[in-house]
Order: structure tokens, then C-alpha cells, then sequence
């Protein structure tokens, strides 16, 4: 009982500082470039890093859903953007009032989540392959409508840019202020409920945890395994109509990296690849990260070819570190006899100074008395202990080498 209640402590003490590695390398990497960076540390690169992590981040947060059931979406960044060039050529092109296009942004990309859903779900199709397929799919789709034309939204100030002052308002004297950053936080905070206080967050949770324990406790496991796809489908058609409003024109066929950004933001912040396993604050934390380095980068006179190096050496460090996180929670700790002896002991020596605390003068003395026997009796059993560990594998290791040459 004891051993447990240690080994209790031991293991929230390491996924504390765990949840900790996130923040700390944000601070990092960002004191670094703004100490070692030409202009990084000013209000207007800062205002670029806001502008830059909106699209990521929206797809950012779905692709969460998708990764704690187990899965994983190759597409959202592809068909983020084949929404908004179909949005866009509906209002350039078709003469769709600016409303109706954003709202089928929105439909064309949660379509494409609920085709994903379906294949993954219902058809069985290994989740990497299906939207792999979809990201082929969403990229032909948006250049055979858009007819391989950039769709162009108004420009601020201009008739119908009104969704623009959603995701960065300009001041009369044209200070600028990213209040998407709000829509953002808002968006991670409405994601954060959805997983940790309703139904459908504890269901998906259970189907990364276990599939088949989660099947056979009456979870309908195609069911929320689809609907994390539909979520993920949604908010890349958030991100995508933040991409219209910050950078107006979209390029067809466009889209392809921006899902290794998404997914390398998820695992830096903890979710695990394997399923079961994330947060959308830890998202959060990962999305500013590979922000902070898109604009540092280039700071430091780094050419377009360095940037994807290192952002290949951050994705790679993420997925690593998600296998080495996984690993540790996994990992059983056995205690040797004398290390176990020394906890117990440990533990009754806290209980005596709590009990100390509380006591009079008279009961101090008595506790005191018995703490420092407690500790010569520990000092003394423990070199026992382990002097016979050491006498034990003294033996086996004769007892090998006896075997061997035999």
C-alpha cells in the first residue's frame, strides 16, 4: 500500500514536469530569437506570429480529436485550403453574396471531415491511407472548380471584408490589434469542455485508450470515431476563412505542410500519437511554438531552404518525444528491497513530523526521540540490505559465468 502510494507521487511528479516541458521551450525559443534575432522582438513580429498561428491552430485543435481516438488527418491542411478557394471562387466568381460563401467554407470542409469519418469509421480504412487519399482529393477538387484561378477576397476597407475586423481590427490611426487571437482562444476553450466535461470528450478518450474495451463497454465507437473527423472537417473551415481574412488571396492547390504543422503543434503539446492521450491547451502551447520559429527563422537571415530544415528537425524531435513520453507511462518501476525498505522508512519519518507538529512539548520530545532512533535503525537496515543485494549479484554472475563455460 505504501509503495504504491510513493510510486503515486513519484509518477504525478513526472507528468507535472512533463506538462511543464511545453511552456518552458515556448519561453526558450522565444528569448532566444528575441536576444539573437534582427527586429524579433517588437510589437509588430509579434502581431505576425498571432496572424501566422491562426489557421494552424484551428486545424490545429481538430486534428486533437482525431489523434486522441488513435487516428491521424493528412488532409486538413489541403482541404482548408480547397474550401476557401471554393468560397472564394463562389463569391469572385459565381457572385454568392460574402456570407453565403463563408458559410460554404464551412460546409465544403466539414463534408470533406464527414468523408474522412466515413472511410476511416465505417469503411475500416487505415486512417494515414484514407486521408492520404483525401488530401489528393480536396487538392484536385479546389483547382477543377476554381478552373487552376487564385480566388481573391475583398481587400480591407472594401465592400464585403466585414469577417476581416473579426481576425484583426485597425484602429483609426491604424494600429493594428489581432483580435483573432480571442476567436482562437475562445475556439481552443469551447474544444477544451467538449473534451473534458462532455459525453462525446470522455468517448473519444476511451476509444484512443482502448477500441475493443470501449466497443465492449456499449461505446459506439464508429460513432465518435467518425464525429472526431467531423470536428476536425469544421475547424479547418474556421482556419480556412481566417486565412482568407488575414491574406486574401488563395492559391490553388495550396495547402499541402500545413497538416505537419498541425500535427507536429498537437504532439509538442502532449498528445500522444498512440492515442488516448492530449490536451488542447498543450495544442496551444505547440501551435505558438513552430509560430515562434516560422518568424524567428527568417530573422536570422536564414534562407527558405533552412526553415524547412529545422521545422523537419522539430517535427522529428515531437514525434520522438511523444515515443519517449509514451514509453515512461508504460515503463513498470520495480524497487530493489533496500530502495523500498528506505520509502517505507521515509514515509513513517513525514507521518512523525506531522504528528510533531501538532504535539506538546512533552509529546515533541518523545516523537524527536523517536525519529532519531527510526534514523540509525534505517541507516543501519539499509546497509544491510544492501550489502546483501550486492552479496546476491556477486552469485548470479558467478553462477552465469559457471553456466556459460559449461
Amino acid at each position: 500500500m505504501k509503495s504504491t502510494k510513493i510510486s503515486k507521487v513519484r509518477e504525478k511528479k513526472g507528468m507535472n514536469w512533463q506538462k511543464l516541458l511545453a511552456p518552458l521551450a515556448l519561453v526558450i525559443v522565444y528569448a532566444f530569437f528575441a536576444l539573437f534575432g534582427r527586429n524579433f522582438f517588437s510589437y509588430t513580429t509579434l502581431v505576425n506570429i498571432l496572424d501566422s498561428s491562426y489557421y494552424i491552430g484551428f486545424i490545429a485543435i481538430g486534428v486533437t480529436f482525431v489523434i486522441i481516438t488513435g487516428g491521424i488527418d493528412l488532409s486538413c491542411g489541403t482541404v482548408m485550403m480547397a474550401a476557401t478557394i471554393i468560397g472564394g471562387t463562389a463569391y469572385k466568381t459565381w457572385g454568392w453574396p460574402m456570407w453565403l460563401s463563408l458559410l460554404l467554407i464551412l460546409v465544403v470542409s466539414t463534408g470533406f471531415g464527414l468523408f474522412n469519418g466515413i472511410l476511416v469509421s465505417r469503411l475500416k480504412l487505415p486512417p494515414f491511407i484514407a486521408t492520404l487519399g483525401t488530401m489528393m482529393i480536396s487538392l484536385g477538387t479546389g483547382s477543377i472548380v476554381s478552373n487552376v484561378r487564385s480566388a481573391t477576397f475583398p481587400a480591407r476597407g472594401a465592400a464585403d471584408s466585414w469577417f476581416k475586423g473579426i481576425f484583426k481590427f485597425i484602429a483609426p490611426n491604424n494600429a493594428s490589434y489581432p483580435t483573432g487571437a480571442l476567436v482562437l482562444f475562445g475556439t481552443a476553450f469551447i474544444a477544451y469542455i467538449i473534451l473534458t466535461r462532455t459525453k462525446m470528450g470522455r468517448y473519444i478518450f476511451a476509444v484512443g485508450s482502448n477500441k475493443e474495451a470501449a466497443r465492449l463497454s456499449g461505446v459506439d465507437v464508429a460513432k465518435w470515431e467518425m464525429m472526431a473527423y467531423v470536428i476536425s472537417g469544421f475547424l479547418a473551415g474556421i482556419g480556412g476563412i481566417a486565412f482568407a481574412a488575414v491574406y486574401t488571396t488563395v492559391m490553388p492547390a495550396q495547402g499541402q505542410g500545413f497538416e505537419l504543422y498541425a500535427i507536429a503543434g498537437a504532439v509538442i503539446g502532449g498528445t500522444s500519437l498512440s492515442g488516448g492521450a492530449g490536451s488542447v491547451l498543450g495544442t496551444m502551447i505547440g501551435v505558438y511554438i513552430m509560430s515562434v520559429l516560422r518568424a524567428g527563422l527568417p530573422s536570422m537571415n536564414l534562407q527558405a531552404q533552412y526553415q524547412t530544415f529545422f521545422t523537419g528537425v522539430v517535427v522529428l524531435s515531437a514525434v520522438l518525444l511523444d515515443i519517449y513520453r509514451t514509453k515512461k507511462s508504460t515503463e513498470v518501476h520495480i524497487l530493489s528491497a533496500p530502495e523500498r525498505y528506505r520509502q517505507e522508512t521515509l514515509l513513517k519519518l513525514n507521518q512523525l513530523k506531522a504528528e510533531e507538529a501538532k504535539a506538546d512539548d512533552k509529546g515533541k520530545l518523545a516523537l524527536k526521540a523517536q525519529e532519531d532512533s527510526l534514523k540509525q535503525e534505517m541507516a543501519k537496515e539499509y546497509r544491510r540490505l544492501k550489502r546483501e543485494e550486492k552479496q546476491q549479484k556477486t552469485s548470479l554472475r558467478t553462477q552465469k559465468k559457471r553456466f556459460e563455460q559449461t
